[in-house]
Parts: C-alpha cells; structure tokens; sequence
C-alpha cells in the first residue's frame, strides 16, 4: 500500500495502478514444529521497488520481510522487540540512541552484518525515494564506532523512533549488494528468504526460497513463500474460494460472510479510523469552521452507529478519538462526547451565527466509493450544512495537503502516540495542512517529546482530550481490517500493522 506514512484511504488511490491477478496455489504441512511446505499470501498492493531506501511499510511489508531484517521487530503484543540490534539505550535527553548490532549474521550473498553495513543503510533511507524518509527527520547523524555498535545522534528527541526502526527505517542489506547498483531487482538480504528473480513476475506475483543459514530458523516457518497481487475484492475473494492462497489481506469487510463459509478464520485489527477530517480549524478557507461549536455540531451531526452499520456491516467499533484503544491516551468516556444529536448541532449552529447553515466543499473519490459521500451529505444537510463535492481524481491526497478543500472524508492510520502526534496534530504534520496549533497544545507536545513514559502517558491523554473537546475532527468508529487464513495457516495480527508479520503467520498445529 502507498502510505504516507499511513493512511488506508491512499490504498484506495493506489489502487488505481495496480496490475496483476491471483495465480498458483499452495500448500503448508504442519505438525512437530516442521516446515510447511509453500506459504501464499494474497497482496493487495505490489512494492514499487525491493530496494530498502525506496521501501513503503503497510500492505508492503512482507515483501520486505521476507528478504530484509530489521534492527528491531513489533510483535503481536504489542511491544518492540530485539532483532539485529541486541540492546539499545538512550542519553539522558533521549537524543543519542546507542545499539548494540548482533556479529553472527550474514547476508545471503555470504558478506557479513556489522555497524558499518547498519549505518550504511540508515542513511540510505534517510536519504532515499521512501515516502517513509521523514521517519529520519530529527536524524543529525548515524555512526559506528566500532564493528557491534551503532550511534544515532538527533537533533531533538524522537519517541517514535523506535517503532520505525521495526518497519522498512530499520531494513537493512547487504553493503555489496548496495554497491552493485540493482538493488531495486536484485534484493540481497539477511532475511528469512532469497527472492527468486526466475520465478517471479514483477507486478503479479513475487517467489522466496528459505534461506538455508538464516540466524534464526525458529521464524522461518515454510520452505518456499509465493506472494500474488490480489488487486480487487473479486479476485481475492475467487483466491480464496479456490483455495489458491493460504493468508489473503482483503480490502472492504462486504465478503466476510462468504469467506468464513469457505472455511477461513477472519484475523483481523482495527488500525484505522474513518470520519471527517475538519482541517480548516481556523477558518481560512471556510470561515465557519473556525468556530469551535460548528465543528462540534458537525460531530453531533453524525449516527456513528448507523454509518458503521451501513458502510462496514457492522465490523468495526464507533470511536470519537483518533488515538487507538491501545494507547495511554484512549479514554472511553470520550467515545460517547458527541452522542447523535442533530437537534443539538443545530442548536450550537445558531449560536455560531449560523442558523441558515454554510456550504462545505469536499474532496470525493470514486476509489472509496459513492455511498458514504450520500450519507455525510445527508446527515450534514439535517442540520443545515450543504456538502459540497469535487472530484480531484488522482490528485485526491496532493490537493487535500496542498490544502485545497477545508474539509474532507477520510480513514488514516491511528498510529502509536508520538507517530500519531507528528502525523495528525503538530503544526508541522502532514495531515495538519493549515498549521493549525495552540500554545496548550503545542505546550502539551514537547511535554511529551522530552518527558519519561508517565510524562508521555499524561500529555498524550491531555492531547487527545483537547483533540476531542476543540473538535479536529469528527471520527466515526475503527475500521476493522481482515486477513484471512485457510485451516492449515494460523496468523497473529499486529497492532501497528495492516499487514501480519512474516514471523507470525505459521502451519496451524
């Protein structure tokens, strides 16, 4: 998936470009801890190159996965774990991150894992095409002082810098490999499996063997690994149906009733929210909206239960906070803030000087359909707003961060606090296109950037609390996002991930 940095709704657009279809079957043996034989995943999106300073995260990983380590891995619980880096330590202001690199890996080209090779590769990424690079924003430098240790010096303190370091910032390959040129088709890694060039069609679908000396066999589950672009609902759902897959990530919740009949277990997480981003928070563009009680309304405006019903059957959960439920910041009681209460919207309307309502203009997208573009016109119009749609086509994200509309549907990634906070909230965000900031907020802020975890726990929940109370926004409910897995395969979602990891997903015993 296209991400920028995460959203689901640039899956859509990305869509758009997708080629291939569902192709070879598969079978995985279990039992005693053995092998299976092949894995195949079913990919919504395919990667764009299989070099790691061009990587995406997302529905991308396990192409990367499969070839390249990180220096850290997230697990299913939630916690980030050791990889190629054994150990990790921060200076007292949390500016210097010190790793310690693990000596008993080698590339699949026989060369050999060190500091050098690691920093090498960091500053590939910060340096390169990824769209993920400004992960390495506050980077001043990386170095090694010696052949196990790695040194990252920031300019300010990162608290995400951790949880990059397990996604396609940490990727690390061979220095070799690096130096040949071709690494956008010629993947030399460390991971679990070796890309087979041969026996695989670019676009449509993508072939692994095991790595023969990988570090560390307890995660390498199958001897072979087919991933095949999937790149509509139809062809994923005929996949699955055909038994031509073992996992497939399907991208709208309308099969899940047939998929389950097939046989499949449902896994699934709720990574995204879906709602109304109200971006225009000082009224630049859309005077109104620069009215606290008219964003407010708006969120009275809308039958959270009712759009999650009609748009996701049902399969997700009515939130009214852009932080997760896995976060410090999350506070139940707020997901009942704005309870459905179209005479109340219209009532703080009045109050706002617009009792007549205004006209608010929209970006659309055919990609995420025409049903919920009728529903928030008509839930907007019963309280005197009209929704007012253009088209921008493939231009959709460009035009929204330009900014050119001051308000817009759409479902983000509700990432870990501090990816969140740079993604959504701080004036330097990227889905913050009108800088909007207060001094409580932005004070709230770098208490969380320079605080210890309490600290980072309390400023996250002040955040999330005035995100609420000042109406940014106006959520709907989590998405809950589904990757099925045939009788043979069982799979552990991550939280922070739509798509499971590589080392998750194993024979079911």
């Amino acid at each position: 998936m296209f991400r920028w940095k995460a959203t689901a709704a640039v899956l859509a657009i990305a869509a758009l470009t997708l080629s291939g279809c569902a192709s070879s079957g598969s079978d995985s043996s279990n039992g005693d801890g053995a092998k299976g034989e092949t894995l195949t995943l079913g990919a919504i999106t395919e990667p764009l190159t299989l070099d790691p300073a061009g990587a995406e995260w997302g529905n991308r990983s396990p192409y990367y996965q499969a070839m390249y380590d990180t220096l850290l891995r997230a697990t299913p619980e939630g916690t980030i774990d050791p990889w190629l880096a054994t150990e990790w330590s921060y200076n007292d202001d949390n500016t210097e991150l010190t790793m310690t690199i693990r000596d008993d890996v080698t590339f699949s080209d026989g060369s050999a894992l060190d500091a050098e090779v690691v920093v090498e590769n960091l500053q590939r990424f910060k340096d390169g095409t990824s769209p993920d690079a400004s992960y390495f924003a506050y980077v001043d430098s990386f170095a090694a002082p010696d052949a196990t240790t790695v040194v990252i010096t920031l300019t300010e303190a990162d608290p995400a810098l951790l949880s990059y370091l397990t996604r396609d910032a940490g990727l690390i390959a061979s220095s070799d490999a690096i130096a040949s040129g071709d690494l956008a088709t010629n993947p030399v890694g460390s991971g679990p499996y070796i890309y087979d060039a041969s026996s695989s069609v670019s676009g449509t679908s993508y072939v692994y063997t095991a790595n023969p000396d990988y570090w560390n066999p307890d995660v390498q589950h199958y001897n072979k690994l087919v991933i095949n672009v999937l790149a509509d609902a139809t062809a994923s759902l005929n996949a699955i149906k055909a038994g031509e897959a073992n996992v497939v990530k399907v991208s709208s919740n309308d099969n899940l009733a047939e998929i389950e009949a097939a046989g499949w277990t449902i896994n699934s997480n709720e990574l995204d929210f879906a709602g109304l981003l109200l971006l225009d928070r000082s009224g630049e563009m859309n005077e109104a909206l620069g009215d606290v009680r008219v964003r407010q309304a708006i969120n009275y405006a809308f039958d959270r239960e009712g759009l999650l019903e009609g748009l996701e059957g049902g399969n997700g959960t009515v939130t009214e906070q852009v932080f997760p439920a896995s976060s410090a910041a999350y506070n139940e009681d707020l997901d009942t803030y704005y309870d459905y209460d179209p005479d109340k919207a219209r009532e703080l309307l009045a109050e706002a000087g617009y009792a007549d309502g205004f006209t608010l203009s929209m970006p659309s997208s055919t990609i995420l359909g025409s049903t919920v573009y009728t529903l928030v016109e008509q839930q907007l119009a019963d309280i005197g707003i009209t929704a007012e749609y253009t088209e921008p086509g493939s231009n959709f994200i460009s035009d929204l961060i330009a900014p050119k509309y001051p308000a817009s549907y759409m479902t983000l990634e509700q990432n870990p606090d501090w990816q969140l906070i740079q993604f959504m909230v701080s004036p330097s965000a990227i889905f913050n296109p009108f800088h909007s900031e207060s001094d409580e907020l932005n004070t709230l802020i770098a208490q969380f950037q320079a605080g210890d975890e309490a600290a980072q726990d309390d400023a996250a929940s002040q955040i999330n609390e005035y995100l609420v109370e000042n109406a940014w926004f106006a959520p709907w409910y989590r998405v809950q996002g589904n990757v099925p897995s045939d009788a043979n395969t069982t799979v552990e979602m991550l939280p922070t991930n739509a798509y499971p990891a590589i080392y998750d997903i194993y024979p079911t015993e």
